[in-house]
């Protein structure tokens, strides 16, 4: 069995549904599994729900119909008739949405905003199912619920390996096409859980190790995987093959490549994971695997913007032992910063840091009452993998260059602003 993922992106409106079925024309579809994510930005849409739901805003109900307008007008356009079962079943999906908006008694936020952004996944996937039967491609829906079970961490669940196993071994059915939703689970309870970020690419490979899948492709709006972002740097090139552990370290350092949760069951099977492009289905893409780090073996650039450069050095010039830095870790994990970039020296402490969620200030009072803290807002990191003199000088280049590290196979650059 192969398991494609297709995410919003490629669902985001009529046309892209018809080019599902077009890339499963040209690539087949006979034993693979579908998962898909909610169509184009519904989860944001699903997000503003929630805020109004608790807010208890007037705007509550004209978020809702939002939702229902966009799905309505995708429908529209790919059935012909009105009186199609997938309107019916669409309607049904959105009363029971209203039914808990209605009746819900918990005051648990990520309780909520799990049982209401998985309408996203089963209302996309209820649609493109209803759409390949309409089609002549004969489909199997199934809830994901039924199959992956977690605990109860809401909005990040973890995975209960054993029973998820035999629930997708006993009863996913081969040789025919299977749709479900990407990102969702449930719990002892049957109460809907999700899996947190990239969640249906983690889908995927759940589905994937599980049924002992021959592969798992990522279809995206990209021929694959590029040694670069083509936004920022000229003459970025596809790479044929990543080792699994190649695309792990460029995950870890901000590559948008695939988040290493999704590799790790893959890495266990030896499952080839593909990135392919479904625009062009029939192009090669790029292969995750196991084999050549890097095909060709290129420099890979990975820039992050908008980061904090900050310098705590001791204020009476005392060494910057090792309960200090584990002190500043743990606050820099109290205040959700993620580090990017560490360096230290006998007496001062660098590091390179996102504030995703502008708690900057507030920890910078707490650590100005034991450190003296200098930094730099909005700076670049530059992460060069498998360097060399011409990459570095590439993004040295009329660049204000503010910090650099080098380690064997990794350098690591922070300029002021681009």
């Amino acid at each position: 069995m192969r398991v494609f993922k297709f995410g919003g992106a490629s669902v985001k409106d009529a046309a892209g549904v018809r080019n599902v079925y077009d890339v499963l024309q040209k690539v087949g579809y006979e034993d693979v599994l579908l998962v898909v994510s909610a169509m184009g930005k519904t989860t944001n849409a699903l997000e503003v729900v929630i805020k109004n739901y608790f807010e208890k805003s007037k705007e509550l109900q004209a978020s809702v119909q939002e939702v229902k307008k966009y799905h309505n007008e995708i429908m529209m356009d790919l059935f012909e008739d009105e009186k199609h079962l997938v309107f019916k079943n669409v309607t049904t999906l959105f009363a029971e949405l209203e039914y808990f908006l209605n009746h819900n008694k918990s005051p648990n936020y990520n309780f909520v905003y799990d049982q209401i952004v998985s309408f996203g996944e089963l209302i996309s996937t209820t649609i493109l199912s209803h759409y390949m039967n309409y089609k002549d491609i004969k489909t199997n829906w199934i809830d994901v619920r039924d199959f992956i079970k977690t605990d109860s961490n809401y909005r990040d669940a973890g995975v209960d390996w054993d029973l998820t196993q035999q629930n997708i071994s006993k009863n996913v059915k081969r040789k025919v096409l299977n749709v479900t939703q990407g990102f969702l689970g449930s719990d002892e309870n049957n109460f809907t859980t999700t899996l947190g970020r990239e969640g249906s690419d983690y889908t995927a490979a759940i589905f994937a190790y599980c049924l002992n899948a021959e592969s798992v492709t990522i279809w995206k709006d990209v021929p694959g995987v590029m040694n670069a972002d083509p936004r920022y740097f000229e003459n970025a090139t596809l790479l044929n093959q990543i080792s699994y552990r190649e695309a792990i370290e460029l995950a870890f350092y901000g590559a948008t490549v695939i988040h290493p949760k999704t590799l790790q069951p893959l890495r266990r099977k030896e499952i080839p994971l593909f990135v392919k492009s479904f625009i062009n289905p029939v192009l090669p893409g790029t292969s995750v695997s196991k084999g050549a780090d890097l095909e060709p073996h290129l420099p890979c650039f990975i820039i992050k913007k908008n980061q904090l450069l900050v310098s705590l050095s001791s204020i009476n010039f005392d060494f910057i032992m090792e309960e200090n830095i584990s002190e500043i870790f743990g606050l820099f994990h109290q205040y959700k910063m993620k580090v990017s970039l560490i360096q230290n020296s006998a007496i001062s402490f660098s590091v390179c840091i996102e504030d995703k969620f502008g708690n900057f200030n507030e920890l910078k009072n707490i650590l100005s009452k034991k450190f003296q803290v200098s930094y730099n807002e909005n700076v670049s990191l530059y992460t060069i993998r498998h360097f060399d003199e011409k990459a570095s000088q590439m993004v040295e280049q009329n660049k204000d260059v503010l910090l650099k590290q080098v380690s064997r196979e990794t350098m690591q650059i922070v300029t002021k602003g681009d």
